[in-house]
């Protein structure tokens, strides 16, 4: 079984899964998503960001190959790129640390690894460009009040998990705290580490389209 990863670029987006490939919670604000999946636009400006952020700061994500098919992806990128980065109560993202946006594998390649390779290989491509940490806003599953304190909840990490792998709390919150991760960490992760990552991205569940405006998307 042949795996490989690949930098995530205008040629490489159309191996994003649907609906991942054309939802922009992320890289729009709430107003612009909502307008952009009225028009369905969506897909026109995930390419648009993607092309901005590449030219304007550079790789911002990784798409990983089993046998040549798309098996998960991970995404990343400065918080000044990501305008959903402000829309929580824990915002906003430490100056020195790049957002951790989405990571996915696909169910059929789940527990093969893959969330290692994906997470590993998006923290030497930082490392090398000189950044300290990556940042994750996580879903405090225990909470039970309403969301109308953030945006929506369906594709956040929970925080559990993320504190699993090596996520420290840098401000806590009852439904939304924001984890940091020290790249090092990231780079000499344990067996047992690796299993909970798998965990983590198993657990990531997709929005529908028709929820992109009140839901972080993927």
């Amino acid at each position: 079984m042949g795996r490989r990863l690949s930098p995530l670029t205008l040629d490489t987006l159309q191996d994003i899964p649907d609906p991942c490939r054309s939802c922009v919670t992320w890289e729009l604000d709430p107003v612009a998503a909502r307008r952009a999946g009225e028009a369905g636009d969506t897909a026109f400006e995930k390419e648009a960001w993607v092309s901005a952020t590449l030219l304007e700061w550079g790789s911002c994500g990784r798409i990983a190959y089993v046998d040549e098919m798309p098996a998960g992806f991970v995404l990343y990128a400065p918080p000044a790129f990501v305008p959903r980065s402000m829309a929580f109560p824990t915002s906003p993202v430490s100056a020195d640390a790049v957002l951790l946006m989405t990571a996915r594998v696909l169910p059929l390649w789940s527990g093969g690894g893959l969330a290692r390779m994906l997470i590993q290989a998006a923290a030497k491509d930082l490392t090398r460009r000189g950044v300290r940490a990556v940042e994750a806003f996580g879903l405090a599953v225990e909470s039970d009040g309403p969301d109308g304190e953030g945006p929506g909840s369906q594709c956040l990490v929970p925080a559990d998990l993320l504190l699993a792998v090596g996520f420290k709390t840098v401000r806590q919150h009852r439904r939304y705290p924001r984890l940091r991760l020290e790249l090092k960490t990231a780079l000499s992760w344990r067996e047992d580490v690796e299993q909970a990552l798998e965990r983590i991205l198993g657990t990531v569940r997709t929005p529908a389209l028709t929820s992109q405006s009140s839901h972080p998307g993927v």
